[in-house]
């Protein structure tokens, strides 16, 4: 059955805060120059906002830069930053470190402790009255290249995934072919590890001349709290426990408005013992007096987690390509030291859509936008991450060198060290072999502050239709045993934070074989990062289907 196809100036692949960003300044830039240019935008989210997750506290600067007048438009900005802590945790105890000892990047004056996935929302239905077209519930499954001409090979566009095809990949009875939708440019902006991000970087060489990409998994939940116990723009980070000095990680906590708050915990994806378990660690985490205090009384009401690009600049690949950019997480904007990503990935969709609007009005189309990477070294975003560039190098060498060295690095270098620190290699490959790691011991769940992995993933709302082709592919069905279990001992059974990895076994414990439920994956991506043969691979499962986050 032949597909049908659709024709715009520019089309985005996901609906987060770079793409909506780039989709509404390419809008204004229209509308200021008194054009038109036909801007499509597909999400694979049911909804705007349902794939999304972050901690978030918000640093408005871009938002401002797109929005000037965002407080009169009704941005849902409600919870403005009112106290600003930093915890070193103890098993038991906690020291307050002083603000004034902290670098400025840590400082969050004039932040703004927000739901992403409703600011993610309000910036759909900005988009939407400027003329933008949106389409939830689509995948980009298919990257579409140019065959023939001058522009051979460049990117045309994106097809988006069937629908209705059976387990076994056949055509069911409610088969629908996916889509072409073509365009001049392209931009990529599925966030942290885009599975056809990663597909872009390998066929033009992108990644060439950059450090591997290395990553985090924030796992998060929302409480409704004791009133009494609130406190509205409250900011708490921790570090230290319960992680030990060697691995990087820390926690946090964000009062939002009306007695919500947001708490969870980033687990550094480069971590080497392979019984660590990065969704048992922000249960353990909970626990801690300084924020059960918090918790006690409240009711959990979301879960969700969701992996970070986190290598900084350094890890940036190349942001262009032949017909489009990349944008936003699925290039790796984010700033790991302030822990924040959303105002990068808005100002990076700006960039491109500046650049883009440029050369459709100089009637180029699928070349390269060599003006977005120009603009990105001469801008406030690049200043930032270059000054933030060495956080992640010096805490890989544990919490009490790396956080000696980083404040120097920031408070007395400002930043301008002499010196840029490199990535010493992708995550995948510093697992160490389960025979010289020490089994880790994780407390049963109380179901009163701490959970299991099932009650969590229903609070997730996530849904696959279950007659499906399985979206977590093995490259080599006997990798799993043969390699995984043999020698980690299974980690996948602990890095996936949704409980879709199981070892199964007869029942009288022979013949062991990997089981995937793949209707559990919340699309956090961690798999595809960290498994330690690069044999999973992760491609996008039906439209619609996955978590569906209410105000993550």
């Amino acid at each position: 059955m032949p597909r049908e196809a659709m024709d715009f100036d520019v089309l985005i692949v996901g609906g987060g805060p770079a793409g909506l960003s780039a989709a509404i300044r390419l809008k204004q830039l229209a509308a200021e120059e008194g054009g038109e240019v036909s801007v499509c935008l597909i999400e694979k989210s049911a909804e705007i906002g349902g794939h999304i997750l972050s901690g978030a506290v918000l640093d408005p600067r871009a938002l401002a830069e797109l929005f000037p007048d965002w407080r009169a438009l009704g941005a849902p900005l409600k919870a403005p930053v009112s106290d600003d802590r930093f915890l070193l945790l103890g098993a038991r105890r906690s020291v307050r470190l002083p603000n004034w000892l902290l670098p400025a990047c840590f400082h969050n004056e004039g932040n703004h402790v927000i739901s992403l996935a409703n600011l993610c929302r309000w910036l759909g239905t900005q988009a939407e009255a400027l003329g933008v077209e949106i389409y939830p519930g689509f995948a980009g499954a298919e990257v579409l290249y140019a065959e023939e001409g001058e522009l051979r090979d460049s990117v045309r566009g994106v097809a988006t995934g069937d629908m209705g095809r059976r387990k076994d990949g056949e055509p069911g009875p409610d088969f629908q072919p996916g889509m072409e939708l073509r365009a001049k440019y392209t931009f990529f902006a599925e966030g942290s590890h885009g599975h056809l991000g990663q597909e872009i970087e390998a066929r033009f060489a992108l990644r060439e001349g950059a450090d591997a990409q290395v990553y985090g998994l924030g796992v998060k939940e929302i409480w409704e709290i004791d009133p009494a116990r609130h406190q509205t723009g409250l900011v708490i980070h921790t570090a230290g426990w319960p992680l030990d000095a060697h691995t990087y990680g820390g926690g946090f906590m964000y009062h939002m408005a009306d007695n919500q708050v947001a708490v969870g915990h980033i687990t550094g994806l480069a971590y080497r013992n392979p019984y660590l378990s990065p969704f048992e660690e922000f249960q353990r985490l909970k626990t801690h007096p300084a924020l059960r205090a918090f918790l006690d009384g409240g009711k959990r009401i979301a879960y969700g987690a969701r992996a970070i690009t986190a290598g900084g600049l350094q890890s940036l690949p190349k942001l262009v390509f032949p017909g489009g950019a990349l944008i936003g997480d699925d290039a790796g904007f984010l700033n790991a030291a302030r822990i924040k990503g959303s105002h990068c990935a808005m100002k990076s969709g700006s960039l491109a859509a500046e650049a883009c609007f440029a050369a459709l009005i100089a009637g180029r189309q699928n070349d390269t936008l060599t003006s977005y990477p120009d603009a990105f070294r001469s801008s406030w975003l690049y200043a930032e991450l270059h000054a933030a560039r060495n956080f992640k190098p010096w805490m890989a060498k544990g919490l009490a060198l790396g956080s000696l060295m980083f404040g120097i690095d920031q408070i007395v270098l400002r930043g301008k060290a002499p010196w840029t620190l490199h990535h010493s290699g992708p995550d995948h490959s510093k697992l160490d072999q389960a025979a010289d790691a020490e089994p880790i011991a994780y407390p049963k769940a109380d179901n009163v502050i701490s959970f299991d992995r099932a009650s969590s993933v229903y609070l997730s709302n996530t849904h696959h239709a279950e007659d499906q082709p399985c979206h977590l592919q093995l490259k080599d069905d006997s990798v799993p045993v043969a390699v995984n279990l043999a020698l980690y001992d299974a980690p996948e059974q602990r890095y996936c934070p949704a409980g879709v990895y199981v070892i199964v076994r007869d029942p009288d414990g022979a013949n062991p074989r990997l089981q995937i439920d793949a209707a559990n994956c919340v699309h956090c991506k961690t798999c595809d990062i960290k498994d330690p043969t690069q044999n999973i691979v992760w491609v996008a499962p039906e439209g619609g289907g996955g978590p569906n986050y209410p105000n993550m």
